[in-house]
């Protein structure tokens, strides 16, 4: 890593930097050192709503009870504990369900490969509870997807996303949830890794290079290594690593043992180089994770430029996708929109133009006829703009 990459960091919260001192490796003593000087005028309740947006409240919690529980205000580690408890009965629960819907698959002959999750909690950090998870992300092939569907509705699923279009589900779509009312578990079923038109391994190279989770009794497949550094980084990028969790994920991929030439040729094959020196410069200027596994970063100038755009989401707390603010899904497009290779940058300007879910709220069509929204999405797309303006 070149040690000259420097993040403009000024602009970021006291809070903030804190909570990254707080989960870094082997930092005990440097807190010690600190710990007056950081906790001294801290806005605590804006601590909490870090620390529960970047959804690291397990490893937060751990680390202020044993450096700095005299300074913690009691009702910050009262509140940062029953996270704490509450999250490790959640994985739990995953675990169990993760494990009946990998035996229901292969008994169905179904190949299934667990994304996230508490198998990938498990192999990251060695224990589910230090690492949060609301759903479980399953990958199977986009053939099975029809027996998948049935089976999780036999099984008591529901589908959250009923509205999507058949060709939306087929080209612009990469994933769908699914939701069990009784169990409280949600299942988000993909057959892509990230959304077109991202470049991606198939389902079948994924398979070979897969491996099984010692954690639970009935084995469970997840990514091989490569691929798991590989997919984790691509995934936040993607989200502009709006949560430092996914920063951490990365810190604890690098601690394990996988083939960096491996890594090398695959990032440079589907062209996620730009993605992985984006996450290698913040892990190091972040969480000063020296990376030294041997994985090269292929365009540095490239890489700092998108970590610091990445700094814009991790210290605002934002989540583009959802927020409802022009300016900032202005900003989104265009971070993604930089995160494309060349070739890659007009297939994702046609995606545009792929019909979606917002068209058939304004017309609805039977599925014969879905080819129609194709024609007509320039249309649909004038009028949703002229009626929000209407209303404004």
């Amino acid at each position: 890593m070149d040690h000259k990459i420097q993040l403009d960091l000024t602009l970021m919260p006291k809070e903030l930097k804190v909570l990254l001192e707080l989960i870094k490796d082997e930092n005990d003593e440097h807190i010690q050192q600190h710990k007056n000087e950081w906790f001294m005028n801290m806005d605590w309740d804006y601590f909490l709503k870090l620390v529960m947006h970047h959804r690291i409240y397990p490893l937060v919690y751990l680390k202020m009870k044993e450096v700095a529980t005299e300074l913690t205000p009691s009702h910050v580690l009262q509140e940062l504990q029953a996270e704490y408890k509450k999250n490790t009965f959640q994985m739990l629960h995953l675990s169990g369900e993760m494990e009946r819907v990998s035996k229901l698959f292969a008994e169905n002959q179904i190949h299934s490969l667990f994304l996230k999750g508490p198998a990938v909690a498990h192999d990251l950090y060695g224990d589910i509870s230090l690492r949060t998870s609301k759903d479980l992300d399953v990958l199977v092939q986009k053939s099975d997807l029809e027996k998948v569907e049935e089976l999780l509705l036999k099984h008591g699923y529901k589908n959250t996303q009923e509205n999507i279009t058949l060709n939306e589900k087929k080209g612009r779509n990469y994933h769908i949830a699914y939701f069990h009312p009784r169990k409280k578990i949600e299942i988000e079923l993909h057959w892509r890794l990230h959304p077109f038109p991202i470049t991606q391994p198939t389902f079948n190279e994924l398979w070979e290079r897969k491996r099984n989770s010692n954690f639970t009794s009935y084995p469970v497949s997840i990514l091989g290594s490569e691929d798991l550094f590989l997919y984790l980084s691509v995934h936040g990028a993607r989200h502009g690593w709006f949560r430092l969790r996914w920063l951490k994920d990365i810190d604890q991929m690098l601690e394990q043992q996988f083939n960096s030439q491996q890594v090398n040729f695959l990032q440079k094959k589907y062209r996620y180089s730009h993605m992985i020196g984006q996450a290698l410069t913040l892990v190091n200027q972040l969480l000063s994770v020296k990376v030294n596994k041997g994985i090269k970063i292929l365009s540095k100038r490239n890489s700092k430029y998108l970590a610091q755009a990445a700094i814009f989401y991790i210290r605002r707390r934002t989540h583009a996708h959802i927020n409802e603010s022009k300016n900032l899904n202005n900003y989104h497009t265009r971070y993604l929109f930089l995160l494309m290779p060349p070739s890659r940058k007009i297939l994702f300007i046609l995606t545009l133009f792929y019909p979606s879910s917002k068209d058939q709220q304004v017309i609805s069509l039977p599925n014969s006829l879905h080819f129609l929204y194709f024609p007509l999405r320039p249309f649909l797309w004038i009028w949703r703009k002229t009626v929000k303006l209407i209303q404004l």
